[in-house]
């Protein structure tokens, strides 16, 4: 395959997972599909990706992939960009809020014999998190190190 093949290929699996045609955008997945995916400790296959994909895609509509850079070398294709969408669905037990999100992003997929056989993929989830109201806070056990490194700045200022 083309350079070319493999980056069209890599982007209409893009294009038809914002044109909310999951069918065919999971068309584009080889059998043997393997996706790493930043945050999940372990690789997941193609029916563990559609389940991921899906979960999304039933959160956040109007979903848009707008890549501001794509390399390709040999058979690997990498996208930078952002996603924005709308959370109007359920995500991860947290309801609705219908504000609309923006995430970084940045994929590799590796495309062979016209099908994507593995990806791995990066998204700001804490930026997208914070984008819903959800907001995280230190362990317990942090605490004390915090209120200490803040008594040592106000101590030493004095």
């Amino acid at each position: 395959m083309s350079i070319e093949e493999s980056k069209a290929i890599v982007l209409e699996f893009y294009q038809a997972f914002d044109n909310r045609n999951i069918e065919q955008a999971f068309s584009f997945l080889a059998p043997n599909f393997v996706a790493h995916m930043a945050g999940i400790p372990k690789p997941l296959d193609s029916d563990g990706f559609k389940q991921f994909g899906m979960e999304f895609y039933s959160a956040f509509t109007d979903g848009q992939h707008q890549f501001e850079e794509i390399i390709v070398e040999s058979n690997k294709v990498v996208t930078y960009g952002i996603f924005t969408a709308r959370h109007l669905g359920e995500f991860k037990g947290l309801p609705p809020t219908g504000k609309q999100i923006e995430i970084s992003l940045m994929h590799i997929d590796q495309v062979e014999n016209g099908l994507i056989v593995e990806h791995w993929g990066q998204g700001d989830v804490q930026g997208l998190m914070q984008q819903l109201g959800i907001m995280f806070l230190p362990s317990p056990k942090l605490i004390p190190h915090i209120l200490k490194n803040v008594l040592f700045k106000i101590l030493t200022r004095v």
